[in-house]
């Protein structure tokens, strides 16, 4: 049974094996819902409240949480981890593709990407994290590892399909056909984060660079 801060036990961890050492994997290990979701209001309210990602360490969100450090340790690794799941569990799903058509999967890539932008406007969780996250290298390393790239790889690979099934020019490079189809998205939530994300952008950008990515006669 692992111990809060000062020495109570937790009520989390009752019948728990006990605590493996920090950064101990923790793979195979049973997780208590009701742990996780403390953690995670923790941390959220205290972003919330305008808490610097430098000074919301593990021992301020396990003590606010009213959890033992071991207890978030079993389930992350550190912080990075943590603020990371934390991040996801806020946005909005990972995009489930069709496979109809190229073009249809791509419009449900960027379908994802605007909703995301949507989400970092109302959420003051989302706002404060993106706020200094690349001010951060650790946090935006884990974020970038496992999120952005696992979706850019998705992304990539609808293109090479494009290509192969003769949808999309094959003399052009993959990851610039990439950057031409997530650049408009990208440009309306971080260069200009008022501009508008009006329901069928995804459709008209997809709809409208896809035009000149067709293969010639």
């Amino acid at each position: 049974m692992s111990l809060q801060d000062g020495g109570t036990p937790d009520p989390h961890d009752a019948g728990r094996p006990a605590e493996p050492a920090p950064g101990t994997a923790r793979r195979g290990r049973p997780r208590s819902e009701a742990a996780e979701q403390a953690i995670f209001d923790a941390a959220a309210g205290l972003l919330a409240e305008g808490v610097p990602l430098a000074d919301l360490s593990v021992e301020r969100i396990a003590r606010t949480a009213g959890v033992g450090k071991a207890t978030i340790y079993r389930r992350w690794a550190g912080k990075e981890e943590l603020l990371v799941d934390l991040v996801r569990s806020v946005e909005p799903p990972e995009p489930v593709l069709p496979g109809t058509s190229v073009r249809d999967d791509l419009v449900a890539l960027l379908e994802s990407l605007r909703r995301r932008g949507l989400a970092k406007r109302s959420s003051a969780v989302l706002h404060h994290v993106f706020a200094q996250m690349q001010g951060y290298p650790k946090l935006w390393d884990a974020y970038h590892h496992s999120v952005i790239e696992p979706r850019r790889r998705m992304s990539l690979d609808v293109v090479r399909r494009g290509m192969e099934q003769g949808e999309i020019r094959e003399d052009l490079d993959v990851e610039f056909v990439n950057d031409l189809l997530t650049g408009p998205l990208l440009l309306r939530t971080v260069i200009r984060p008022g501009a508008t994300l009006e329901p069928g952008l995804a459709e008209r950008v997809v709809d409208a660079v896809m035009e000149g990515l067709r293969p010639r006669a």
